[in-house]
């Protein structure tokens, strides 16, 4: 171990031991540690209470003393667990049976001493030193990191420059606050000379004055002095001060330099020293003015600042001889000033030497001072006069503004005034013009248009103090600007002025050439500028109420001409209600669209299969042969991109580059000036388009085509519904077979993926996000094919509804609409569908008078690669098993029918029965009591179809 190092002195104070063994093994050791001199001893048997107390105390233990057996962990373990809480805590630990093993992991845990002792140890003086050795160093080291965080704590300060250096002046170490002044790093100074370091080159002390200070430091005493720095943003007052360190026996060591940042100290010592000449200069110059004279009126005191209101010096005054000389006979009665003594607020006028007329407010007063029986103040209140005066015009103008109705009419009302309400000849008001974004004069004085001519515009993309003001909002003075762009050089040199910015309406200028814009008439002229601001606020305000009067009448002609829309579409919604054919729905929508000149024109086309042409099915109104000579292509009339695109189109005006388009000119001719074309579209099934013609421009607003679109999908979804309704009673329908190869089709991915043949079994339940299915499985095992349906993203469950040697039966709930959906909304019925290792058929029957057309692009949306292989023509089924069987089903719902398919397929009507009830609720979702209940409702559904409809059996048959 090494010895405690000379420079750090042994702390004072009892040494704290904490003692973690077995209470017998312990006993000894603790009245021996207890019984040495300064020493506090805290005991634990376990290593877990003892490693709780070190660290509920934190810092109030020196050492560790522990056994190599504990009741709870090992020392070893106990040192280990306690170096990685407290690295440099020293524990020692008392091994009576350690071997080589054990000794190497103590070493390699890092214990401080690992000492050998019989069973019951005692404290040897050799171990009484180990343990005393080791907390004093460790409370030594302790307090020596204790300091140099102190001096760390003092050397970061980001208020204070800190330096350390060796006795030759050698830089050791330097803060940060330091090293930021320079903005350098802290290894381009270290070991350089500080007396020639670059901060003093910035400071107004020299290298031999530093190396001064420092031979003295070396010397043993402090040197301390005041410089200053300069710093981009400024200077830097700092007060320096050079302290010798010292070691234990006396001998410098180092220097710390320490430079402390007074600039603030410094400034506030300028500005009292300005405030108190400040005060100086006020009392000394204050404009009232002070008078005594004695009874017979001769002055016997006259003020130093008698010159700011007469213009006199103190001996010119008291040249004039008597008071009445400068303010008038007859100011007071003096009867009345010797019964009161005070006589106040004694209005007069005075000319002082230049001529001018000044408006004084006296005072006069008794008094007895060195001879002098009367005292004079005298205040001057010609500026408040001229405010006075100033402001009852300003009010008269503020009045007219009131009454003014645009801006120009603004500006001119207030330069007419300008003169009365100050005394200032050349002014003008600047406008912001927003779509020019420009300033233009909107009036000005003749004086000021007599000097410069007239006044320019002022680009706001163009550099001027003008633009600048209203820009920034901020008012500025011809002063701020050394050659203003607002008016020539010559309108503005030699002057004094204003630039004041009238929020975003413009600028307000005053300029005057004798450079008199005094306080009084800069405050009047800003009073001015606002109640010109407010005029222009209240001009717009206005405006704005009548442009919403404008927009309110705007939309009251729009919420009529929707109300006569909404009306069209309420008639053609009951029209739609009563029909009973498509044709018969397409007449009536053209008949109502133009009904009573709502629409010049309207029309309902739909696409030839066999050539792609748009063919007119109906039409109304009057289309003087437009339909045979328009052009309805993707590039011509807007029904023929509708069509193309199956997308609204609008034509606001037809008179629109009517050169280029063929189609626009027939329009036009005919008196066709705006267009909308609607698309008839419901789900994925098309019926055409549906064009509408009006004889104005702009008559298809936004409001309009949403509910011109709407109005197309309704008509599309009523031929939809009547070609369903014709197509239930109808004794014909189309067979449809296709082979499918989409991986989207649920069963042809099972199948292909399985090996297996898969097909849809009974109907199919509608959910809110898609459907549940059946599916039957042969040749193959139906856990497998639920194991490779969860892999299908678009199957969100399966669960395995029976299952025996040849195969079973699976539910699939899916993520989509089923396809056997989409055709059932377009009046078609999936009648089969199946897969066999991936060859998937398709049978759909399509009654008349669905188009087969129809159907095919509803299978082809659904699955692209579907082709069509077979068409055949058959009657329905019209027997009394498939009219009993159609009649039941019509009977129960979609709820029920699921219930009682799952339930039959499932077994559970079989005996024994493979599921029985609460498995078959459990693969719908539903409870055992929902499902009875919906059971019992199929059966009397059943049993009523069967009962009531035997005719009755006479007697005795």
């Amino acid at each position: 171990m090494e010895p405690t190092p000379r420079s750090a002195d042994p702390p004072a104070g009892p040494i704290s031991v904490l003692v973690v063994g077995d209470p017998n093994w312990r006993t000894p050791l603790v009245a021996d540690l207890s019984a040495a001199d300064e020493t506090l001893v805290t005991t634990a048997a376990r290593g877990h209470d003892g490693y709780e107390w070190l660290t509920a105390q934190p810092g109030e233990v020196d050492c560790i003393v522990c056994s190599l057996d504990l009741a709870d962990m090992s020392g070893v373990r106990f040192l280990e667990v306690v170096r990685a809480a407290y690295p440099d805590l020293p524990v020692v630990l008392l091994a009576s049976d350690g071997d080589e093993a054990t000794a190497s992991r103590a070493v390699a845990a890092d214990v401080t001493e690992y000492v050998p002792v019989d069973d019951r140890p005692s404290l040897t003086d050799d171990l009484l030193r180990r343990v005393r050795r080791a907390a004093v160093r460790y409370r030594t080291a302790r307090a020596r990191r204790r300091r140099a965080r102190q001096f760390d704590a003092l050397f970061d300060d980001p208020r204070t420059f800190m330096w350390v250096l060796d006795p030759s002046g050698a830089i050791r170490r330097t803060n940060r606050t330091a090293l930021d002044f320079l903005d350098a790093p802290a290894t381009s100074v270290v070991d350089a000379s500080f007396a020639d370091s670059p901060w003093w080159e910035r400071s107004e002390t020299t290298s031999d004055e530093i190396r001064d200070a420092l031979r003295t430091a070396r010397n043993g005493s402090v040197t301390r002095f005041e410089t200053a720095f300069s710093a981009p943003d400024g200077r830097v007052e700092l007060d320096v001060s050079f302290r010798p360190v010292t070691d234990r026996d006396g001998a410098i060591v180092s220097v710390v330099v320490e430079a402390l940042d007074v600039s603030e100290r410094a400034h506030l010592e300028r500005e009292l020293r300005e405030s108190e000449e400040l005060h100086r200069v006020t009392l000394n110059n204050m404009t009232d003015t002070v008078l005594v004279t004695d009874d017979s009126g001769e002055f016997t005191y006259i003020c130093p600042n008698v010159h700011y209101i007469f213009g006199y010096s103190v001996e010119e005054i008291r040249d004039l001889g008597r008071i009445d000389a400068l303010l008038g006979d007859d100011l007071f009665d003096r009867e009345t000033l010797d019964s009161q003594g005070l006589l106040t607020n004694i209005e007069c006028t005075a000319t002082d030497r230049a001529g001018r007329e000044h408006t004084l407010l006296v005072n006069v007063k008794r008094v007895s001072i060195q001879g002098g029986t009367t005292l004079y103040s005298c205040r001057d209140i010609t500026k408040r006069k001229d405010r006075e005066r100033a402001l009852t015009a300003l009010h008269r103008t503020s009045r007219d503004l009131l009454y003014a109705e645009t801006t120009p009419e603004i500006s001119s009302l207030v330069i007419d005034d300008v003169t009365d309400i100050f005394d200032v000849d050349e002014c003008a008001v600047y406008l912001f013009d927003t779509d020019a974004n420009e300033l233009w004069p909107a009036a000005a004085t003749d004086a000021i248009e007599s000097l410069s001519g007239p006044l320019p515009t002022v680009r706001l993309d163009e550099s001027s103090a003008l633009g600048r003001a209203f820009v920034d909002r901020t008012t500025l003075t011809f002063d701020d600007v050394t050659e203003s762009d607002a008016f020539p050089v010559t309108a503005v040199e030699r002057r004094s002025g204003l630039f004041i910015p009238l929020s975003d309406h413009g600028v307000f200028v005053a300029a005057d050439e004798r450079g008199t814009l005094d306080e009084v008439t800069r405050e009047i002229i800003d009073l001015l500028a606002a109640t010109v601001e407010a005029a222009l606020d209240r001009i717009e305000r206005e405006d704005e109420l009548r442009e919403r009067d404008r927009e309110l009448q705007r939309r009251n002609r729009q919420l009529s001409r929707l109300n006569r829309t909404n009306e069209i579409i309420r008639e053609i919604d009951r029209a739609l209600v009563r029909a009973d054919s498509r044709e018969e729905i397409e007449a009536e929508v053209c008949e109502l669209l133009t009904a009573s000149d709502r629409f010049e024109f309207a029309w309902v086309g739909d696409t030839d299969p066999g050539s792609g042409d748009l063919e007119p099915r109906s039409w109304a109104g009057d289309d003087r042969g437009y339909l045979d000579a328009a052009d309805f292509t993707a590039r011509g009339d807007p029904a023929g991109r509708t069509a193309a695109a199956d997308s609204v189109t609008v034509v606001p005006n037809v008179a629109d580059d009517l050169q280029d388009s063929s189609w626009r000119r027939e329009a036009i001719s005919r008196g066709f000036q705006s267009i909308l074309s609607v698309p008839l579209t419901h789900g994925d099934v098309a019926y055409g388009t549906l064009s509408v013609y009006a004889g104005r421009p702009n008559a298809f607003d936004d409001r309009a085509r949403t509910v011109l679109s709407e109005l197309g999908e309704t008509i599309a979804s009523a031929i939809q519904s009547v070609e369903r309704k014709r197509a239930l009673v109808s004794d014909t329908v189309v067979e449809l077979d296709y082979r499918i190869t989409d991986e989207n089709c649920v069963l042809h991915a099972l199948s292909r993926r399985t090996d297996c043949a898969l097909e849809l079994r009974g109907g199919v339940r509608e959910l809110d996000s898609g459907a549940r299915i059946l599916v039957a499985v042969s040749g193959g095992s139906p856990s497998e094919v639920a194991a490779a349906a969860n892999a299908i993203v678009s199957v969100e469950s399966v669960r395995v509804v029976s299952s025996d040697d040849e195969g079973g039966l699976v539910q699939l709930t899916l993520t989509a609409p089923f396809i056997a959906t989409r055709l059932a909304e377009s009046g078609a019925t999936l009648e089969r569908l199946r897969s066999d290792g991936g060859d998937t058929t398709a049978t759909v029957f399509v009654p008349s008078p669905v188009a087969v057309r129809t159907i095919d692009d509803v299978l082809s949306n659904a699955y692209p690669s579907s082709e069509l292989v077979a068409r055949r023509e058959r009657e329905r089924p019209t027997d009394a098993g498939s009219r009993f069987r159609d009649g039941f089903l019509s009977d129960i719902t979609h709820r029920q029918l699921e219930v009682v398919q799952t339930a039959y397929y499932s077994g559970y009507f079989e005996s024994p029965r493979a599921n029985d009830g609460a498995a078959v609720a459990a693969m719908l979702d539903i409870s055992s009591a929902a499902f009875y209940e919906h059971m019992r409702k199929v059966q009397r559904k059943l049993l009523a179809a069967v009962f009531d409809r035997i005719p009755s059996v006479p007697d005795g048959g």
